[in-house]
């Protein structure tokens, strides 16, 4: 029996869910029909009766798309599969053979951050990895605990670092208008949305910060102060991404360096090595 073709599109008329998502992510990218059929050498009719459910996209007028949106490449996947086609790049695990090379990159950048902390999030801010010093610095501000796996659970919740940072609203806000941002960034993104939403449900967040600010950006430096008993301590954050990624996990993940931003927060943190070294 002869097998299709994994790029030719399923035997259906034309999805209207493609259309649908197109539409979502001009509005994301504050495109016309007419600059993105343009900027995509696309037919504008075929484009508008493409986004109507009127006509089947080919393969390679979803991929032309999906590039001039500069769509991550988990909402490329959704893209295809809503157009009928399977999916182009794939979803490995971390962990896996296939991604050792990356596991083995983020490693030694988290360990040359020592005796600073670093942390690999995934798109939705789970902690996938962290060095040493990440864990000796969050012990300490929790008094031995360990805390959440996620860092937006991690600053929200009163039983979390929130206690500990001192210029919580400041540092919460700029993480609400990163959610915000990612939400209407990705707007097939339910985990997304949903972690906005949990954040937003905690006690004593601002009622302002349900509304996303148009135009609103996250800080590009922002300092974050934490305070345990007589010890304050003060860093600042960069992110890390790679470059042209084929694989999904790859694509979303963002490597977390702290530093500290006085010599007492870094004699601390190398105080905290020595003594980890000495037991």
């Amino acid at each position: 029996m002869a097998s299709r073709n994994p790029l030719s599109p399923m035997p259906s008329i034309a999805s209207p869910r493609v259309g649908a998502l197109l539409r979502e992510w001009r509005a994301v990218r504050r495109l016309s029909q007419l600059e993105l059929a343009l900027a995509a050498d696309v037919s504008t009719r075929h484009l508008s009766c493409v986004e109507t459910g009127k006509s089947q996209p080919s393969h390679d007028m979803v991929v032309r798309l999906a590039d001039t949106l500069d769509m991550p490449l988990r909402e490329r996947n959704a893209l295809l599969l809503a157009a009928g086609y399977a999916p182009s790049y794939p979803e490995t695990g971390l962990a896996t053979p296939a991604l050792a090379q990356v596991r083995r990159a983020t490693e030694f950048i988290i360990a040359q951050q020592e005796p600073y902390p670093a942390f690999v999030l995934n798109r939705h801010w789970d902690i996938q990895m962290a060095n040493a010093a990440a864990m000796r610095v969050t012990g300490f501000l929790l008094g031995g605990g360990s805390g959440h796996r996620n860092m937006i659970r991690h600053f929200f919740d009163p039983q979390g670092l929130r206690a500990a940072v001192v210029n919580w609203e400041e540092v919460a806000g700029d993480l609400v208008r990163h959610l915000h941002n990612e939400v209407a960034g990705a707007p097939s993104d339910e985990t997304a949305r949903a972690l906005l939403d949990e954040a937003l449900a905690y006690p004593g967040v601002p009622a302002r910060w349900r509304t996303r600010e148009p135009g609103s950006a996250p800080s590009p430096l922002l300092t974050t102060v934490f305070r345990r008993g007589d010890v304050e301590l003060r860093f600042f954050s960069t992110f890390t991404t790679f470059g042209t990624p084929r694989d999904v996990t790859v694509d979303e993940l963002r490597i977390e360096c702290c530093f500290p931003d006085d010599e007492a927060t870094a004699a601390f943190c190398r105080q905290l090595a020595q003594d980890a070294a000495a037991h």
